[in-house]
Order: structure tokens, then sequence, then C-alpha cells
């Protein structure tokens, strides 16, 4: 453990750039995935059937290796010139995002309770306006509870992603195992499980800060 601890006050320089790299190119996945996801688990609340083939889809992603996928998109962005680095990188963390949150999305749509749907519409409310002011509101935890799991998940695959160029902390995994040099290997380990365990936190206290207090008591009291 000493031999780890020596080799990242050594490089900490380079341990605070390749973090940056990791952060980075989790933020930016997580973002766009967002972007994408969220909106697409509104749309489909509504749609039983789209959302089995939405649902479907991304689990299939789910089940390809992330080598595999990074093998599959290498050929095709090499056509623009981006096969390696990284953009393949970004793309695949952001399939890989999809299921946790528009999943979690579409099933926190669907739960809010029946009675405050009417309250709403008793009130005048539009079918935007329902979405807006009723229903995002009360899914907002489970939706970031979503966007809390993609971003554990895809701190891990992020380190696979230094096999092709993207950087990362996953670059002392890989170089480690190149050189059969152990401490360079656990450092690469630690610091990634450490990451992980910082966003978690991170994403735990938006979750909390987030949820409306009125569910924050029903849960107390639950």
């Amino acid at each position: 453990m000493m031999g780890v601890l020596h080799f990242i006050v050594k490089n900490l320089h380079q341990v605070l750039f390749l973090t940056w790299e990791h952060i980075f190119m989790v933020t930016v996945s997580l973002i766009i995935a967002m972007a994408i996801g969220v909106p697409l688990g509104v749309l489909i609340t509504k749609r039983i059937t789209l959302a089995k083939r939405v649902i479907n889809s991304a689990n299939i992603i789910m089940t390809v290796p992330s080598i595999a996928l990074f093998g599959l998109m290498m050929p095709i962005l090499a056509l623009i010139g981006q096969g390696l680095g990284k953009v393949p990188a970004i793309i695949a963390l952001v399939l890989y995002s999809q299921l946790p949150i528009i999943r979690n999305t579409y099933v926190a749509i669907n739960n809010v309770p029946p009675s405050l749907r009417d309250a709403g519409r008793g009130m005048g409310m539009n079918r935007w306006e329902l979405l807006k002011e009723v229903e995002i509101p009360i899914a907002v935890p489970v939706i970031i509870a979503g966007l809390r799991t993609a971003a554990v998940m895809n701190i891990g695959i992020a380190a696979i992603a230094a096999y092709i160029g993207a950087g990362g902390l996953g670059v002392y995994i890989q170089q480690g195992i190149d050189r059969v040099y152990p401490e360079m290997i656990i450092s690469g380990a630690v610091l990634v499980s450490l990451l992980a365990i910082v966003i978690d936190g991170l994403m735990a206290g938006a979750e909390h800060l987030l949820t409306p207090k009125g569910i924050q008591l029903q849960k107390r009291l639950a």
C-alpha cells in the first residue's frame, strides 16, 4: 500500500491531469445522455409499445462489451478522423447511460399518483403544464438516481477507454499491465474507485437537495 501511495504522490501532477480527463469524459457524456434520455423517457410514458421497444434497445446496448463497442465504432468514426480518442469514448458512454436514465424517467413519471394528476387537471392545467408543474418535480429524485447510476457506471467504463487513446485514469491500468508494474495498476484502480465514490456522494447530495420537501417528509414518516 505504501508503494501505491508513493506512486500517487510522486506522479501527483499527472494524476490530477488524468483525473480531470476522466471527469471531463464522464461529465460530457452524462450531459448529452441526459439531454437524450430524459425527454425520451417522458415521451414513451404514454406509449407502452414504444416504451418496450426503446427500453429493450437500451438493454441490448448494455449487453455489448465496451471493448467490442469501441471496436465497432472505430472503423465508422475513422471515416471522419475520430476512430481513436475521446470522441468514440464519449459516444460509447452516452449509449451505455441510456438504460438507467430512460428507465428511471419512464418509471418515475408513470408512478406519479393519479390523484395529483387529477388535481392538476382540476386546476385547468394542460398536458405540458401538468408535466412541468406536477410530474417532473415529483419524478426528479428517481431521475437523479438514474443519472447517479449512469455516472458511477461510466466512471468504470471510461477506464477501459484508455485502450483507444481516450486518456483518463485507465491509462495507469493499461500501462501498468503492459509494463507489469503492480503499483501503477493498483494506483489506477484505487483512483478510479475513489472517483466513483466521490461522484456517487455528490450525486446523492444533489438527489437529496432536489427532492421536494413533502416527499422527504413522507420518507421520514414511512
